[in-house]
């Protein structure tokens, strides 16, 4: 049993990191960032009672320092983020990756395709990072401060997360094709969408192994955001001839429009399979997808 902490433990991948360490009998410690609402998954993840949860800004050195050096886990799992908070993203991973270095904690940073302009035809993790954004310039900056501090780190890039109808995208798939709220999918917007459980188990997976340095974790699919939305709409019984369309460019700063994560050196390491959307979106649901162990 190996005492994890889950940095964002209220986020949507932090929710499932937390269910997943639960469900494998390790003792878990989760953060929130000011007060503990609601946990998005917690009704599909059962009893998670016996979760220590703590409050801390990791925008605060001194803070996450402390919180570290008393609870002393031998993994730390970072998936916080702010999307328009460079402290979060940028001084909060680097406070992180600081505190897990002085207690000796196997760090894994969570970082994203944003760090990405999308020029490229595909990204392997050797890709040097050239962010249009401020948050993937944040994001990117995490993952110099990362390997700086501990070579030993594992930075996992990402996707869009989703999976259980209870992700930002699923929800606004929703809001658009009911009309909730305006909006468009866009058709020239490309990423590699992945399950959260597959994303947590493979996280998981990858942080008891012996890699260090950069992973590629996403689906094996890449898709549009509109014709993601038309799986999410078919999966959920809604009509996806009402979905709206428009494009990214059009947009005034457009930022990264077609980003390709080449995650085949990732997946061979992995018992974890990281399904494509077309895969996991088809049908109702499904339970994350977690591998047996040996």
């Amino acid at each position: 049993m190996t005492r994890i902490l889950v940095v964002g433990g209220t986020g949507y991948l932090g929710a499932e990191l937390v269910r997943q360490g639960v469900a494998a009998v390790h003792e878990v410690v989760a953060t929130h960032s000011t007060r503990r609402t609601a946990v998005p998954g917690v009704s599909r993840a059962g009893d998670l009672s016996g979760v220590g949860w703590r409050a801390v800004d990791i925008r605060r050195r001194e803070d996450v320092a402390a919180l570290v050096a008393d609870v002393r886990p031998g993994l730390v799992l970072n998936a916080a983020y702010a999307k328009a908070d460079w402290r979060t993203n940028a001084d909060g991973a680097a406070h992180v990756a600081l505190a897990a270095a002085r207690v000796g904690a196997r760090l894994v940073h969570v970082s994203s395709d944003a760090v990405f302009s999308g020029a490229a035809a595909s990204y392997p993790e050797d890709a040097v990072p050239d962010p249009l954004t401020p948050y993937g310039a944040a994001k990117a900056a995490a993952e110099t401060a990362v390997a700086a501090i501990d070579p030993a780190a594992l930075v996992a890039r990402t996707s869009l997360i989703l999976g259980d109808e209870t992700s930002e995208h699923e929800a606004f798939v929703h809001a658009v094709a009911t009309g909730v709220h305006e909006g468009v999918l866009f058709t020239d917007d490309v990423r590699c969408p992945v399950h959260v459980g597959d994303l947590a188990a493979a996280l998981l997976e990858l942080a008891g192994s012996g890699h260090a340095g950069v992973v590629h974790v996403a689906g094996s699919d890449p898709i549009s955001r509109y014709e993601l939305g038309r799986l999410v709409a078919a999966r959920d019984g809604l009509d996806p001839s009402l979905l709206p369309t428009g494009l990214r460019a059009d947009l005034p700063v457009p930022g990264p429009l077609d980003v390709r994560l080449d995650c085949r050196r990732t997946q061979g390491l992995l018992r974890t399979r990281l399904r494509g959307a077309r895969e996991f979106l088809a049908g109702p649901p499904q339970a994350p997808h977690i591998p047996t162990t040996d």
